[in-house]
């Protein structure tokens, strides 16, 4: 019998892949705007962020505190936009503004 990976290296494994982690991201994204609780996004980032070296790797790249991102991107973290903006472009992507689409 094929001994069966945990489903966080599973996780870890597809979020390496910029496009999957991009799409992550935006799902996790939709669900904060739903019910107003940035928990999912920032859960969602901290597992894009373990998926690209983990928080020691991220700090070493961005020469910000390991203790300061990791409080960051808790789930009682509060992000400030540059520090977002920071960790976004360390795994390859970025923000960006886009119409809402109406309803009538």
């Amino acid at each position: 019998m094929k001994k069966s990976k945990p489903f966080r290296d599973i996780e870890l494994e597809l979020l390496k892949d910029p496009e999957k982690a991009r799409e992550y991201l935006c799902i996790s994204l939709e669900e904060t705007r739903k019910d107003g609780n940035r928990t999912a996004f920032l859960r969602a980032l901290r597992t894009v962020v373990d998926a690209r070296g983990g928080i020691a790797e991220l700090a070493k790249r961005t020469e910000k505190p390991t203790s300061s991102l990791y409080k960051t991107i808790s789930e009682e973290g509060n992000p400030r936009l540059d520090t977002l903006d920071m960790i976004l472009k360390d795994i390859g992507l970025e923000l960006s503004v886009d119409f809402v689409e109406q309803q009538q």
